[in-house]
């Protein structure tokens, strides 16, 4: 229904520490975020265009700024500095009230003394909508969310997906253009969570509007996202599709907060072999990179010498005789039932493998001891090279 723009953002709050008395001798407080003279920068430099109908998820740990930008495009947070439109509208300073936009809260935020449908009814009646037209557009959102039948109970009576979906109803009947929703399934169990998740998925493809959803589960980034937004201290660490942040981490943070398990990173050394190709060093194994990563390594120049590898537990192998190798020792293994995760001490660093159950002629493998020695190795498609200083991958 509407595009998005955010221009520059920033949210400062007060450094209140700075007008208390420090005692003498008192420990300083260590933060990620950035103190100025103006106070603490929660969200800066936030730049981000969200097309019509796009459905967009800022993602990232605690703290880094992901609710306050959701609540600064809500309304419900000042704009420290920066400019954000809505369908083209620059909306700085129109309340939230008239934004357009509707809003689904973490803990769902329903009337306990209303029903169900006086709780869904409730906002379009103080827009002073016509009954018979309140009366449908509840009925049909009800039957979208499947929730017809607990029209007339009270949210007491309702179980925790029941109630986010009365709370998603009482948005989608307000037709808004942005549909704004933070941490809505972080309440409910992880069953739960999942089939909500696939709810969500089918409500988007019936629903005709822009949503911006928040969450610190990378797993509901990668499967509600068009595009995903992963933030950190306030700031921007990349911006693309699930599969572009899974594939090309723009930087080691973003290589670790991607995929799960975690990607495995190891110190080591990218070099040139005698033909100018790029290859990595790592204990006994000299992986040489492939054409996609040459061409890119060598459009950057990115010079010869150490690096941070990073290796996603799935794309390592088990080595065979003769193969260049790495050695590690197993520390734990987990049954997962279609595989294996094996957590070993290789280069110095725990690493993570995940090894199928069922082996390419059939038989299974899933006998590996603690301290058992496991030789592996990878491939030169899946080796992403970071500079060891700042952190971002040579290849963009």
């Amino acid at each position: 229904m509407a595009n998005v723009v955010l221009k520059n953002i920033k949210k400062v709050y007060p450094n209140l520490e700075d007008k208390k008395k420090k005692k003498k001798d008192e420990p300083e407080k260590k933060s990620n975020l950035q103190v100025t003279e103006e106070g603490v920068l929660a969200v800066q430099d936030f730049n981000l265009e969200i097309q019509d109908n796009e459905f967009i998820v800022l993602v990232g740990p605690s703290g880094c700024g992901k609710s306050t930008t959701l609540r600064m495009i809500a309304g419900l947070e000042e704009i420290s500095g920066g400019e954000l439109y809505i369908d083209g509208k620059l909306v700085n300073d129109v309340p939230p009230k008239d934004r357009d936009i509707a809003m689904v809260f973490q803990n769902y935020a329903l009337y306990p003394h209303m029903t169900v449908y006086d709780n869904m009814a409730f906002g379009l009646k103080l827009r002073k909508v016509d009954k018979a037209e309140i009366d449908r557009k509840v009925r049909e959102a009800a039957e979208i969310l499947d929730i017809t039948q607990y029209l007339d109970r009270k949210p007491k009576a309702l179980s925790g997906g029941q109630r986010q979906r009365v709370a998603i109803g009482r948005a989608i009947v307000r037709n808004p253009k942005v549909f704004l929703m933070d941490e809505p399934l972080s309440n409910l169990d992880a069953k739960l969570r999942n089939q909500m998740r696939a709810e969500i998925i089918k409500l988007r493809q019936r629903i005709d509007t822009t949503f911006i959803y928040v969450t610190h589960d990378q797993t509901e980034a990668m499967t509600l996202g068009d595009r995903i937004v992963i933030m950190k201290d306030g700031i921007i660490q990349q911006v693309g599709t699930p599969q572009e942040v899974f594939d090309h981490p723009a930087n080691l943070f973003v290589a670790g907060f991607i995929g799960m398990p975690r990607m495995n990173t190891f110190d080591a050394a990218l070099v040139r072999d005698a033909d100018g190709k790029y290859a990595v060093n790592l204990e006994g194994a000299h992986v040489v990179l492939s054409d996609e990563k040459q061409a890119r390594l060598s459009a950057k120049n990115a010079a010869p010498g150490p690096v941070v590898l990073g290796v996603r537990p799935e794309h390592i192998m088990l080595a065979g005789e003769g193969e260049q190798m790495i050695h590690g020792t197993v520390d734990v293994s987990e049954m997962m039932g279609s595989a294996v995760h094996l957590h070993l001490q290789a280069c110095g660093r725990d690493t993570i493998i995940i090894v199928q159950t069922m082996s390419m002629q059939g038989a299974t493998n899933t006998n590996f001891g603690i301290g058992q020695t496991i030789a592996f190795t990878f491939g030169g498609n899946v080796a992403h090279v970071f500079d060891p200083e700042t952190g971002k991958n040579l290849e963009f």
